[in-house]
């Protein structure tokens, strides 16, 4: 079995977890966020735990019961106390600034991009060099990020662009003559 699997995801004080045949709901302070059920998986709750297993000894459906397990784990943490994905912007002149839910950003281009945050995703800008993004999906939150670093990703040269807060980026040598 799974080793990830066979760990039990604990439910903190103001969660809820509903289990329904179809799907796995988690509500709390941050959010409601579901999950489709696995046919491969049986999600048992009891003591203030979820339990994950197998339905059989198959290869796919051990698999998907770690998976299955962190994905709930995920949404458990979500919901009560969040994801957070830090860029940083480097260049001259590369700033950004969060008003609502749009994010403004001047990276070195002939016109200012606007990117409208999606549901359930906030930003924010403590420093005009430092985007903060945060919600309780972590995968919608990730997501966000990587399509604001596809906007102007770090060139090998002089290392300018959107990366992330933890990123290093290798700078290349330039030619020789």
């Amino acid at each position: 079995m799974s080793r990830v699997g066979k760990q039990p995801v604990a439910i903190p004080a103001g969660v809820e977890v509903s289990i329904k045949d179809d799907q796995i709901s988690v509500k709390g302070s941050g959010g409601t966020l579901s999950l489709a059920q696995n046919v491969l998986v049986k999600v048992a709750s009891n003591e203030g735990k979820l339990v994950f297993a197998p339905i059989n000894e198959s290869r796919e459906a051990n698999a998907m019961s770690g998976t299955i397990r962190q994905l709930v784990n995920n949404m458990v943490v979500g919901v009560s106390k969040g994801f957070e994905k830090k860029l940083s912007l480097v260049g001259v002149g590369y700033k950004a600034t969060a008003a609502g839910a749009k994010l403004n950003l001047a990276v070195g281009f002939s016109h200012p991009v606007n990117i409208e945050m999606p549901a359930g995703i906030a930003v924010a800008t403590p420093t005009p060099t430092e985007i903060v993004i945060k919600g309780a999906d972590r995968q919608r939150v990730g997501q966000v990020a990587a399509e604001i670093r596809a906007i102007r990703p770090p060139e090998p040269y002089k290392g300018k662009g959107i990366r992330y807060a933890d990123e290093k980026i290798t700078i290349k040598e330039t030619k020789k003559k």
